[in-house]
This record gives C-alpha cells, structure tokens and sequence, in this order.
C-alpha cells in the first residue's frame, strides 16, 4: 500500500515538535583572533612571526610545519618584510596553526622576485581553496578565503558519534583534519611560493553546510575527491564551506549520531544547508563498514529508509527545521552511479532515491539541485573512454570528477537564483553537464601521494625531515 504524502502542516507540527527538543549551544561572545606569519628566516617584523625551518607543529608553539614536510626556503631582496623569502618544496607541505572552532578568512601572499610559480591551496581535510595560482618573476599576489574549522564539542549532556575515520576510539583523539584543533593549509603544484600567511577569524561570514555520505564527505586520501572538497574552489572569501558529510551516512543515521544537532548548533539566519543522501539509504541488511564490528549503529537494518516514505519525508523534515532557523535549504538529488561490467557505459540507477529527493523538496517548498540528471548528462557525455577516469570505483569519484560535479554544483546554484550565486568568484564561468570542460587530459590539479599507513589506526605519520633554508 503507498502511503500518501504529509501535507505541509503535517512537516510543520513535525519540524516544531524536533525542534522542541533540540538544545541550542549558546553562542558566547568571542575574542577577534588574527595570527600573521612570514616564512623566512629573516628578522621578525612587529605583529608578524616568522616561521623558520626548525618550527615543526607543536601544541605548545601554536603553529608550524606538519611532521614529513620537505620545505626550503629562498631568501630574496626587497623593501617590503613579507616578500623577503618564500616557501617552496618539491612535494606538498602542510602549516598549521592552532585556533578555536569557526570561520577564518585566510589571506596568502605568493611569489618570488626571479622565477615564476604556480601554487595550488587546499585547506583542512584536502578542501579546494586555491586552483593552480601562476606568478611572473617579481609579482607577488595575494589570496583570500574562508576555512571553516570545527571541534567535535557540543551543548551539555549531548555526544557527538564520530567513526573510526575521524577519531581513534582508544585515544580518542582525532585521525583527520576535520575535527583536530587547529586549521591546517596544504601547499603543492610545479613551484609553489608561500610567503606570507595571514589568519582572521570571521563571525559573519555566510555559511554552507554540507550534509551526506562519502560521496560530499571531505575524503582524506587520493584517489578520492567530492565535489563537497572541491566546492570552497568556487566561492569568494565571504563564503566558508563547513562539510559535515560523512561516509556511511544516512538521513537517520545522521540524527541518530546528533550530526544534525551539531549542524544547527552552528548555523545561523542566512546560512545554507545542501542535502544530499540516497546511496546507503536503500541498503537493508549487512553492516557500514565504517563501524566496528560489535557497534550495533552499523547495522543498516536501523538506518533503512523506503525511497517514497521515509527518505522523503525526513528528507522535507530537514529542509523545514533549516527554513524555520532562517536557513536557506537546498535538496540535491544524489549523484548517479557508472557500471564499466557489461564493456558499455551503463548509468546506474539509485531506483526511486532520486526522484523522491525533488519531491522532498517541493514537498518542503525549497530548492533543489538535480545532481542526479546533471550527472548522468556528464557521465553520458564524457563516454566510454572518459567517464571512468572520474571515478575511483563507478560509484566513488575521485578530483577529477568531484571538479566537474562541483561545477555542476554551481551551474544548479545559478539556475535556481540563490542569493549565493552573488557569491561566487569572477572566473566561475558557466558550465554545461552535456558537453563538461575540461577534459581529463587537461584538468592538471596536483595528485597527492598516499600517506604512509601507520602503526595502528589513527597512529602517528611517519617522521619527515624538518626543512632547509637556501641563502
């Protein structure tokens, strides 16, 4: 028997009785937090510490070079203290810097005064921030965006569920980027050239909050990138994306876990929530193998959800406790799948997860992006010989094609006309899923290389040597 859908009034009694019960964290007053470093071995300039080869991270110095980075630097001439010397390696290097949780505007200054360079940016857990920057000989340039930076603390007598992904469940100390206490910067490409870095918190700036699995989720390791990681690529520094997908991810499990209740703890009037689910959504029986073994929240018996009942209407539930905070919701329809095993491109279908998902979202009267349609034009138009270099596993895409979704992303924030398409930065461009650009052979972001597996999950990296200075 098919359930008839609840009318509005019935999501509205329903978002007011969650909300009832959903404590918000108290937001106290905050200190203003600007933190500036120069790299370089040169003397210290007033308000700006300088950043040597000995300075790896240390809780107690507050910032530095993660432990493996290779860095060297290059001193060079010059009236202004900020272009006095620069970073660089053959390999990507991280700098971290320890700050509350929140958004900070980050301004880097790149650069070198006799060779040209070409600096790529990613930020936290290998978020897109800066694409491939060039400089001439002698020009220095400088860049800003938003990081959001978040801790997994909550209001009082809430706790907030992370996997063995995020945090080693004997130490209990985090195993990524996401929730450590600190914002880390990760700098590669053909010759890049960081000078100066520059930290400010923000607490007006708008947010985007990303909801769902691993296929918005901040993955840690190459091959894997979503078009969530590869989405702050696109905004101005007035935007922070805070990514709050996570593999395995249902629309209950998320609330089960208090996901949800983090989420609105921070959103405030203005800020956006994406909503993205449907591929764990229809599994019934097994175990998320994100979970161990003996935890009973991995069993996806409890996290079931039928396409035209469950997901959809949880689905509206959302979008309407957004709406009633002053949020602005947008539903996107989950991405489409690719199957390579019958010799012919065949575009995998999510059965009805899909077309309920637009359904929530005229059932809750809010935007909806149908990354699903926009996806299956990509795939389709990539073809046999291309579509599958977007995909790490036909489900799964790896930066190339978390780019190319990220821009469909962006086309469908256009065509809805939110107000954060004012947001977006000049060169965004248009973008069409029939006939996507670039192609593979010309889409020349950096690979990074995988981290070395350590002694035991969420163990220490291996040690690297501390970086060189060259006069």
């Amino acid at each position: 028997m098919k359930i008839p859908a609840p009318k509005p009034r019935f999501l509205a009694l329903l978002s007011c009785a969650l909300l009832a019960g959903l404590p918000a964290l108290a937001r106290g007053a905050t200190e203003p937090v600007v933190k500036r470093f120069a790299l370089g071995p040169e003397p210290a300039v007033a308000g700006v510490s300088r950043v040597d080869g000995a300075m790896l991270y240390s809780k107690e110095l507050g910032y530095g070079f993660e432990t493996g980075a290779q860095v060297q630097f290059v001193t060079q001439d010059g009236s202004d203290p900020l272009h006095a010397a620069y970073a660089t390696s053959g390999q990507l290097f991280k700098f971290s810097v320890a700050v509350p949780e929140g958004n900070y505007r980050v301004t880097v200054t790149f650069g070198a005064a006799k060779s040209a360079t070409t600096t790529t940016v990613k930020a936290e857990t290998r978020r897109l921030v800066v694409e491939r920057l060039h400089t001439e000989p002698g020009q220095f340039v400088t860049r800003s965006f938003l990081v959001n930076v978040r801790a997994p603390s909550m209001s009082p007598g809430n706790l907030l569920k992370l996997d063995t992904r995020e945090i080693n469940p004997q130490t209990h100390e985090a195993v990524n980027a996401t929730w450590d206490d600190k914002l880390t910067l990760q700098f590669s490409d053909e010759k890049p050239a960081v000078c100066a870095i520059e930290l400010e918190r923000v607490d007006n700036a708008i947010t985007v909050f990303l909801i769902g699995d691993s296929t918005v989720t901040d993955q840690p390791t190459e091959p894997y990138g979503t078009w969530g990681q590869m989405l702050p690529r696109w905004f101005k520094p007035t935007v922070a994306v805070a990514d709050h997908a996570e593999s395995g991810e249902t629309v209950k499990a998320f609330r089960m876990q208090n996901r949800w209740l983090k989420v609105m703890s921070e959103m405030k009037p203005g800020d956006y929530v994406f909503l993205q689910f449907g591929h764990n959504d229809l599994n019934k029986t097994g175990h998320d193998g994100i979970w161990p073994k003996e935890d009973t929240m991995g069993d996806w018996v409890n996290t079931y959800s039928e396409a035209e009942t469950d997901y959809k209407w949880l689905l509206a539930s959302y979008a309407v406790e957004v709406k009633r905070r002053g949020g602005i919701p947008v539903i996107v329809s989950p991405m489409t799948k690719i199957n390579l095993r019958t010799g012919e491109l065949n575009v995998a279908g999510l059965g009805e997860y899909p077309k309920a998902a637009v359904e929530a979202a005229q059932m809750a009267g809010v935007t909806c992006i149908d990354l699903n349609a926009m996806s299956i034009e990509v795939a389709t138009a990539l073809g046999l010989t291309d579509a599958p270099k977007a995909y790490v596993d036909g489900l799964h895409t790896n930066s190339y094609g978390g780019y190319l979704l990220s821009r469909c992303i962006v086309e469908g924030i256009k065509q809805a006309k939110l107000g954060l398409a004012d947001q977006l930065v000049d060169d965004a461009g248009s973008f069409d899923p029939k006939h996507p650009l670039p192609r593979p052979d010309d889409f020349k972001l950096p690979l990074e290389p995988r981290p070395p597996r350590p002694a035991g999950r969420g163990g220490p990296a291996a040690a690297g040597k501390a970086p060189a200075t060259i006069k």
